[in-house]
């Protein structure tokens, strides 16, 4: 009896409260960043629109979209001071590149040498530590006394300025290194180059890749810095010619050049680094 009960009381259906209360208490599905990030756009383009219609800044200071937009349609066709948008992009590029494969070359062996030497350290990390807060602008006239105003200079600048972040990343991936791993290695035979090569190499990339990215950050920044001397084509060196005119839409239109030009680079960054080192958690 009690249990024809028990199966009949099983077979009745649920309330509908208990349903309703299961449905409102289920969690709902996050939104996408991606959508959050564009409806943030969305948001400051609608209220620089808006100031910008109703006059709450001059158009001097603060031009409207459309006017961003219509010089950067005149940057690209016919140009400003003598050079159109590409070749001023292409020259900063050049720039950027030369000065990233100079930090990469010195940067990588240094940090090697810092976080696998005693004396590697002791004689790299000063250098390193009076370089890291020291500003691009500091030390601009000497490397120009050094090298002259050409090309030489101003990538000796970008470069020195994506030194340190390369290093120091690198340094702390060469002590992350597993130490098992590291034993293991050597348990088998392998040699100091090979220990180096297949083993702490591999566990370092991870960190050398982000102090790259920290590198084009640092490098980016100091662009403008290095295209005010004896420049004459560069995303840098267009916005302060447009800066000395009060030519602000020029202005504008080159900052958000830059900042999309770096969007890539860091994008492209993420994409290589989990192209590279599918084995790291980092993002």
């Amino acid at each position: 009896m009690s249990l024809s009960l028990e199966s009949s009381a099983s077979a009745l259906p649920e309330p509908r409260g208990v349903a309703s209360r299961e449905k409102i208490d289920r969690p709902r599905a996050p939104v996408p960043l991606v959508w959050i990030s564009l409806a943030t756009i969305a948001a400051l383009l609608f209220l620089w629109s808006l100031a910008a219609s109703y006059g709450l800044v001059s158009p001097l200071f603060l031009p409207s979209p459309l006017a961003v937009f219509h010089a950067l349609q005149g940057l690209l066709i016919t140009g400003f001071v003598d050079a159109t948008l590409t070749q001023h992009a292409l020259a900063s590029l050049l720039r950027i590149f030369g000065g990233l494969t100079v930090a990469i070359a010195l940067g990588v062996p240094a940090g090697l040498a810092i976080g696998t030497s005693r004396l590697g350290k002791g004689i790299l990390d000063p250098i390193v530590e009076f370089l890291r807060p020291l500003p691009p602008l500091a030390y601009l006239p000497l490397v120009i006394i050094w090298l002259g105003i050409g090309e030489a200079s101003k990538i000796a600048v970008i470069a020195l300025a994506m030194l340190p972040p390369i290093i120091l990343s690198t340094a702390t991936g060469v002590r992350s290194a597993s130490a098992d791993h590291i034993n293991a290695a050597r348990a088998f035979g392998a040699s100091r180059q090979q220990v180096l090569r297949h083993v702490i190499l591999p566990s370092a990339l991870p960190s050398i890749l982000t102090g790259t990215r920290i590198a084009l950050g640092a490098g980016w920044s100091t662009l403008v810095a290095a295209e005010l001397v004896a420049a004459t084509r560069g995303l840098g060196f267009m916005i302060q010619s447009a800066a000395q005119f009060l030519v602000t839409d020029v202005v504008i239109a080159g900052i958000i050049v830059i900042a999309a030009v770096a969007f890539v680079f860091e994008m492209t960054a993420r994409l290589l680094e989990r192209w590279l080192v599918p084995w790291s958690t980092r993002r």
